[in-house]
């Protein structure tokens, strides 16, 4: 510690400092508050709204309001808000993380700047890891918000469009990270404003926000439809990895690595990737030229074949990195991912790039369709657009820095309300996994014999459903907690502190309840509460008998040491360690916890795994004996730090190649929301119009050029042929004997305006100018949904840059924007020739367009554009149409046509029921 920081405390205790005065004052106010009636305290709300509206800040508002919000929760739940949680609400207004231990109350902390920041009218987002903690939350912490007069809602997955609207037209709304951002996604894909259902996105709070902002963060959200069908590839292609052979070690240019044992492909389970060596590519050609997949003499790499490398890797990839149990489950004949940080199974979920149809092949599950991305973000960009953002968890610490440097979000750590008494034991090493699991049964056997509740927590199903068979034979009854058990988990970790209660957990992180000593009684009394049979005195009666009977065995398990925490392996990062260890200790409870490892576990054994073996070797250790050492943990840890470097440049990487897809991202979603919200969008049709002709005219006139260089037959016959615009330019040029370049432009461009005002008058204005909108959404739709096809193949690649001195970031910025510019051309042209040769259709045209539109266009999606209305009046019943050629001239120009998409020509049928019968 520096002279400087032992002079002035560090900057975490300067806040507390500061904050402590402010805790000072509200607890000032707490006599005061105590006298008000409860109509007293409720009509502060209303005051306080009139007070932010006339222009005072919410800063100054802060102390009463939280002095209110403190009162009304003993008036709704006898519960008071320590010194401690107000410090925490505090850290949360001011747009920080609060680190707080688990058992601390972060749930009611949150509801002090909740209340504060709502007050504004603008809206607070609570977000949460799933959707069970989001409705107990709502439910629990929304009876304290209503009874202070202000509305509550939950935004959970599947729920009703109106329902929706509801929730976050609510001062406090609470929901998942994921539905937050998919809803944000959704908004921008809709065609109508009156459909949207997010709000500005004002001030969120992230319960668990290392879970959500650092472990979910690696991943993008992405809304997909389904792509073309390859089903028969992968289960042919399935066929090829069980017939291709690992290889151990591998030559390095030093001269230090050697092939152990020779193989068709080498596995790097650090970057969790797979390679085919030499011999393997030639392996790999001979099996497909036998299928018939490949021509005879052909290489894998011919430009013809690029798709079959993909799927060959894909299921090598399966069959090589995947396991089932541990990376995913298969339910009801589908593959379900689950989550390797929550070990919670994520539904819906699917991984990209053909990799689960791979899985599903090796699964011999049925093969759902490859998937097009619709609309992606990541969850740095959705969370950076709020305006003011916060987070609470018992573990950030560890990550400040990549909270500070992607997020600009400071970490404060606040002290317990009481001081911890858990002690954490030094990590036992053991030679193999056998002599782990029964030092580890042994201590289990002992805490249960002494009535001691423990909870072990284990890194995947699969080492749950292991040790679970181990206790089995032990006869040790048991309750297992993983993905699996999904609705059970609360009501069994609720009573995880009951005496001899053993439990074992998948990961820990995001599991919401805490773990009472002795049990959790307030369910039952909830139960007893609710009975109507029961007079008020017998539930009192009941009640009490139940806290009593609590309090003994309570007694019982402190007495025993508490709640003893057992790890089966250390996690990849630190932090989880920490999640599972602070399980423990909560309140200033007694605990204890130990970690057992053995060499064949993966960190060790990729990080540290060979200088640990070699000690016990040289010591002689006998069987079953561990290592108990300072200098091991320290390793262990270090291992640690390097993947969580690791981890922290993946996800610094995701968004840097995402910022370039966000800037363009922010583009196209707010020209949407203007076409939405404009009343009119003819100018900007008429600008598009004016480029578009344009370009056209100085393709054939050049600026500035003398006559000889003008092709005027050409120009004539493209005008006629692609854009239906008759214009005598020849003539008129035989005609007139001084016309210049821009006098041509003119002409063309006043011909275009008077066919289209020849089209306004025939219709009406409003008709044609919902038409042009729906248009212009459908182009920019489409459009985009291509660019982001392409980004993600131009990222793919981009690394190879790096052989040629270029650097791979740079390179992606300048084409993206290249590509950017490309689609917003072809944006106008696609809207400005739809415009131009629309006619109006009879009504058996209309009939049978809506029939074809009946259809969702994308799957997979929740909102489509309306159908058409079969009662429209005449001037409503537009569609655009052009010339069979016209649809050719347009794929011949590459713009690509999905077989589910609007076709070109403008019937409203999909492309496969139309020209796409012809292609």
């Amino acid at each position: 510690m520096s002279l400087l920081t032992q002079i002035f405390g560090s900057r975490n205790q300067r806040l507390l400092k500061q904050y402590q005065k402010t805790v000072k004052a509200i607890n000032a106010l707490e006599p005061e508050f105590e006298k008000l009636s409860d109509a007293e305290l409720q009509a502060k709300t209303p005051a306080f709204k009139e007070r932010v509206a006339n222009g005072e800040s919410l800063d100054d508002l802060l102390p009463e309001a939280f002095a209110v919000c403190r009162e009304a929760s003993k008036r709704v739940y006898k519960m008071r808000h320590f010194d401690v949680q107000l410090i925490g609400g505090m850290v949360l207004h001011y747009g920080k993380i609060a680190e707080m231990g688990t058992g601390e109350g972060k749930t009611l902390t949150a509801t002090l700047p909740a209340y504060l920041n709502a007050l504004s009218g603008k809206g607070v987002h609570i977000v949460t890891v799933n959707d069970y903690l989001a409705q107990r939350d709502a439910e629990t912490m929304g009876k304290l918000y209503r009874w202070l007069g202000l509305s509550c809602g939950v935004n959970l997955s599947q729920m009703e469009h109106s329902a929706k609207q509801l929730a976050y037209g609510s001062d406090i709304t609470y929901g998942t990270n994921n539905e937050f951002g998919f809803d944000y996604l959704r908004d921008n894909m809709v065609f109508e404003s009156r459909d949207r259902v997010q709000r500005a996105l004002n001030f969120g709070i992230v319960d668990e926000v290392d879970s959500i902002l650092i472990d979910e963060a690696r991943t993008p959200l992405i809304i997909s439809g389904q792509a073309e069908n390859h089903t028969d590839l992968y289960h042919k292609i399935n066929l090829v990895p069980p017939q291709l052979t690992l290889q151990v070690g591998e030559e390095t240019p030093d001269g230090k690595g050697n092939i152990e044992v020779p193989g068709d492909y080498t596995k790097d389970e650090k970057a969790h990737q797979v390679l085919l060596t030499e011999a393997g590519h030639e392996k790999a050609e001979g099996i497909l030229t036998k299928m018939g997949l490949l021509p005879e003499g052909a290489s894998l790499y011919d430009s013809a074949n690029i798709t079959l490398v993909h799927h060959l890797y894909a299921a090598l990839r399966a069959h090589a990195l995947y396991f089932k149990d541990q990376h995913y489950v298969v339910q009801n004949n589908e593959v379900v991912i689950v989550d390797e940080f929550t070990g919670r199974l994520m539904t819906g979920r699917r991984w990209s790039d053909g990799l689960h149809q791979a899985v599903e092949a090796k699964e011999g599950v049925k093969i759902q369709n490859e998937n097009q991305t619709l609309a992606s973000i990541t969850f740095q960009n959705y969370f950076r657009m709020y305006a003011k953002l916060a987070g609470m968890t018992g573990t950030a610490d560890t990550e400040a820095y990549e909270f500070q440097e992607i997020y600009g979000l400071e970490t404060v750590v606040i002290p317990p309300n009481r001081p911890s008494q858990r002690k954490d034991r030094q990590d036992q090493v053991y030679k193999s996994n056998e002599e782990k699991y029964n030092a580890m049964m042994l201590d289990i056997r002992d805490c249960y014999e002494r009535g001691q509740p423990v909870l072990v927590g284990t890194t995947s199903i699969e080492n749950s459903e292991l040790l679970s068979g181990i206790l089995d034979k032990a006869k040790l009854p048991h309750n297992v907690l993983n993905a699996k058990q999904h609705a059970r988990e609360a009501e069994i970790i609720a009573q995880a502190g009951s005496p001899k209660a053993i439990t074992i957990a998948t990961n820990m992180a995001g599991r919401g309840t805490d773990i009472v000593l002795g049990g959790n009684v307030e369910g039952q009394i909830k139960v007893i509460e609710a009975n109507p049979d029961l007079s008020d005195a017998d539930k009192a009666d009941q009640a009490q008998k139940l806290r009593d009977g609590w309090q003994e065995l309570h007694n019982q398990v402190v007495a025993a040491g508490g709640l003893h925490i057992v790890g089966t392996e250390r996690h990849e990062s630190r932090r989880v360690d920490n999640q599972l260890r602070g399980r423990s200790g909560r309140q200033g409870d007694p605990g204890s916890s130990r970690f057992y490892l053995s060499l064949d576990d993966p960190l060790l054994r990729i990080f540290a795994g060979d200088r640990v073996r070699a000690i016990m070797d040289r010591l002689k250790m006998p069987e079953g004996e561990p290592i108990e050492a300072g200098i091991v943990s320290r390793s262990i840890e270090s291992a640690q730090r390097k993947v969580e470097a690791r981890n922290f440049d993946i996800r610094k990487q995701l968004l840097e190649y995402d910022d370039v897809a966000n800037d363009q991202r922010k583009v196209i979603y707010s020209q949407r929301n203007e076409l939405l919200e404009a009343n009119d969008i003819s100018e900007t049709i008429m600008s598009l119009r004016h480029g578009v002709f344009n370009d056209v005219v100085r393709q054939y006139v050049p600026e500035e050029s003398v006559e000889e260089q003008w092709d005027i037959p050409a120009l004539q016959a493209t005008l006629a042929g692609e854009w239906q615009l008759d214009l005598p330019l020849v003539q008129m040029m035989e005609k007139e004997t001084s016309i210049t370049d821009e006098d041509i432009l003119e002409r063309v461009i006043a011909a275009a305006d008077q066919q289209y005002q020849a089209k306004i008058d025939i219709v009406g204005k409003e008709a044609f100018g919902g038409f042009e909108r729906n248009v212009m959404l459908q182009s920019v739709d489409s459009h985009w949904r291509e660019h982001l096809a392409a980004l993600d193949h131009l990222r793919q690649g981009i690394h190879l840059r790096g052989y040629a001195q270029k650097n791979p970031k740079q390179e992606y910025k300048r084409e993206a924007f290249e590509l950017f510019g490309q689609m917003l051309d072809m944006i106008k042209n696609e809207v400005t020739r739809m415009v131009m040769t629309v006619r109006i259709q009879s009504r058996e045209e209309i009939d049978a367009a809506e029939a074809a539109m009946a259809q969702p266009h994308v799957e997979n999606v929740h909102y489509q554009h309306a159908d058409f209305n079969p009662n429209a009046a005449p001037e409503e019943l537009l569609a655009p149409t052009a010339a069979p050629e016209q649809v050719e001239a347009m794929l011949q120009m590459g713009v690509k046509v999905g077989r589910n998409d609007p076709c070109p020509c403008g019937s409203g049928k999909k492309y496969k029921a139309c020209h796409g019968k012809l292609a």
